[in-house]
């Protein structure tokens, strides 16, 4: 990109030229605030920016690398106009609950592939599994917003030290220090067996036939079979719900009370509509009531799988269905 291409262009050419980086620009704004919905909103306001101060950008750095740092500080401003801290909650017998994230949402598969790369560079780091999954998401909400910027530019996207400072507009050595108090508390915040994670794979046989089994087991309302595909300290959560369950036996019984003769839900019919979310199984429920004609939107369940186990459940409300082109209503 020219520095002369990119500023004598007209509004329309300009649009074509920004909307190639759209999709990374998303997921990086998705993981600054962690939102589908802001991370959206927050790209369309880059590609303002950027448009505004087009006469800005000298060459000095490719273009792809100045929408990022218009991006990265377009977020940092909307964090600092919306400051938001995850909410602790109070724990059952001692143990320590998960902290209550309430924008968390969830990202389509859809949306990460293809990912282009912009400027003939390297792209993977910005879909890789371990650093997109919702146990990574929910742990970087831990941090402030210029720390979150310094450890995604740097460990995420793999910017050098010099380059995430001039992206913040801050020294070196803020940047240096940053990183140090960021690195702490991200891993204090993700599963302890986050070293184990791998590289974002296909999925494999042994994952498919667990997400067949979870949803059938779910369309029957099978809670025998359901018990079967949960690890024995699996964790459910609701976002944005304050709701959470730890434990397969707390997990089942809020099944059952669901499912219950007193739920509105009982003797509903369920079907299942599988997905992808954030490089991980997911599964769209819908539910038709006794009496209605229609499947209605109920749930995505996005699934964390361990040695062939669902590890956690974080289960979303039907707001975020669109994003994944799933209907409101099955027939």
């Amino acid at each position: 990109m020219t520095i002369a291409t990119s500023q004598n262009a007209d509004e329309s050419a300009f649009g074509g030229l920004v909307e190639q980086y759209r999709r990374e620009l998303q997921v990086h704004c998705y993981r600054m605030v962690g939102s589908f919905e802001e991370a959206e909103d927050l790209v369309q306001e880059t590609f303002l920016r950027a448009w505004r101060k087009r006469e800005s950008f000298q060459g000095r750095s490719t273009f792809r690398a100045w929408l990022y740092r218009i991006a990265t500080n377009a977020c940092i401003d909307f964090l600092d106009r919306h400051p938001r801290h995850p909410l602790p909650r109070e724990g059952a017998g001692g143990e320590v609950p998960p902290d209550e994230i309430r924008w968390l949402q969830p990202y389509p598969d859809r949306l990460l592939e293809p990912m282009a790369p912009g400027d003939a560079e390297p792209d993977a780091a910005a879909v890789d599994k371990e650093t997109i999954e919702l146990a990574f998401l929910v742990a970087i909400q831990h941090l402030p917003p210029r720390q979150r910027a310094v450890l995604i530019l740097r460990d995420v996207l793999g910017w050098s030290a010099k380059e995430a400072s001039a992206a913040l507009g801050v020294s070196v050595a803020s940047v240096k220090s940053a990183l140090q108090r960021a690195r702490p508390t991200l891993k204090m915040h993700l599963p302890q067996r986050r070293e184990e994670w791998a590289a974002s794979t296909p999925a494999t046989a042994q994952e498919q036939a667990l997400l067949q089994r979870f949803m059938d087991a779910h369309q029957q309302a099978d809670t025998a079979v359901l018990a079967q595909l949960l690890s024995e300290d699996v964790r459910m959560t609701m976002p944005p719900l304050p709701f959470w369950f730890s434990g397969r036996q707390a997990v089942m019984d809020f099944t059952a009370h669901a499912l219950g003769p007193d739920s509105p839900l009982y003797r509903a019919q369920w079907r299942s509509v599988p997905t992808r979310a954030n490089r991980q199984p997911a599964v769209a429920g819908y539910v038709r009531v006794p009496g209605d004609r229609e499947y209605r939107a109920q749930v995505l369940n996005v699934l964390r799988v361990e040695d062939g186990r669902i590890a956690e459940i974080t289960a979303f409300e039907p707001r975020v269905f669109p994003a994944f082109d799933l209907p409101l209503t099955l027939s």
